[in-house]
């Protein structure tokens, strides 16, 4: 049988022949005509002034939060129900990451948002908020609570790229919004990320950080250090390719959710990710809850029938590395994290094939 992937890189038609122009040009090491070509087509999807193609989306984090100023023992809250990818950079930074939980939404909770910044003994100075799985946090309200307490909102929008809330998209509502074009994402320039703002002075502080914080000299002057982050031209122009179909792969993503709801939702036991009012996600990966049944039986099963099949994130907070960290929680992701599964959902596959993930859950259920 063929092998059903979570998320595997599905290709437009186009990345080779912008591939060849890149080659023809030799411009293969980074910069070039399609890194510009690819900010260019992020910034008019996402409807931002600014945009900065890096080389992953923790790189555009870091950057994110080396610009705003963040360091050495500042408090920077964090959803805990993410990717280490969302939290890397806050220690990069030697910033102290502290955790807030998920509400119903299985997004961070504004509630728990309020309670930490009310009872910690500093005034954090940033957020980075995550839209899990394609899906929008109620991101009107936690960049509300971050305007009116003086934080930075950073959005991690690595899984969301399309998604929005009240048809503005995600990434856009904070202060920098972060996007990942790895290999596993709604779209792939294999490795790679983009780090968007209508500020414009961060966005040319963060090249400058990207490109080693060479001054701008003949010889290589520094007063400054930087990082080696950009995006090379080869990637770029995937990426280019990759965003002429993004709309066609949302759609596809948001037909295997309702394929997979359709044929499970009459499963008392089963419960799926939920989608917010006034928002539309991306549906990167469609996300269920069991309340009966052990995840990884079903997760034995589909390997089985050569289906891939994972866990939900483990939340942060429960991580080994973060034991000792702060953190605001009510048990939301921990108990989503025992139950919870995501399932195939490559936009390459068709109804049918995907129907063995159907019909090998239903198995294990049965008994």
């Amino acid at each position: 049988m063929k092998r059903l992937f979570l998320s595997p890189p599905h290709m437009s038609g186009k990345e080779l022949e912008y591939i060849n122009k890149v080659f023809e040009s030799n411009y293969i090491a980074p910069l070039g005509e399609y890194v510009e070509k690819f900010e260019d087509s992020v910034k008019k999807y996402v409807n931002v002034n600014n945009a900065l193609a890096v080389s992953s989306a923790t790189a555009a984090l870091h950057l994110a939060l080396r610009v705003l100023g963040i360091g050495k023992d500042d408090f920077v809250l964090a959803s805990t129900f993410t990717f280490i990818g969302s939290i890397d950079a806050i220690l990069y930074q030697g910033a102290t990451p502290v955790f807030i939980d998920s509400d119903e939404s299985w997004n961070l909770s504004p509630i728990l948002l309020k309670k930490a910044i009310k009872e910690l003994p500093k005034k954090p100075k940033a957020l980075i908020v995550t839209h899990l799985y394609g899906q929008m946090a109620r991101i009107e309200e936690i960049a509300n609570i971050c305007k009116e307490n003086g934080i930075y909102l950073i959005e991690d929008a690595a899984e969301s790229l399309g998604a929005s809330y009240k048809g503005k998209q995600s990434g856009t509502f904070g202060d920098l919004g972060v996007y990942s074009f790895n290999g596993n994402k709604i779209l792939t320039t294999s490795g790679g990320g983009i780090l968007v703002s209508n500020n414009k002075d961060w966005i040319e502080k963060a090249k400058f950080y990207s490109t080693q914080a060479r001054e701008p000299y003949l010889h290589y002057e520094h007063k400054e250090y930087g990082y080696n982050y950009r995006m090379s031209n080869v990637l770029a122009a995937i990426g280019v390719a990759q965003m002429e179909v993004l709309d066609e792969r949302i759609k596809r993503k948001r037909e295997i959710f309702e394929f997979y709801k359709q044929e499970l939702s009459n499963i008392d036991e089963i419960d799926f990710m939920p989608e917010i009012p006034n928002s539309k996600g991306n549906r990167w990966l469609t996300t269920i809850l069991f309340s009966k049944t052990d995840p990884y039986k079903v997760i034995k099963a589909l390997e089985g029938v050569n289906a891939e099949s994972r866990p939900l994130w483990k939340p942060m907070h429960m991580q080994p590395l973060f034991k000792d960290s702060i953190s605001f929680v009510d048990g939301t992701s921990e108990d989503m994290f025992k139950k919870g599964l995501c399932l195939p959902s490559p936009t390459s596959s068709s109804n049918q094939e995907l129907y063995r993930v159907v019909k090998t859950i239903k198995k294990v259920i049965k008994g």
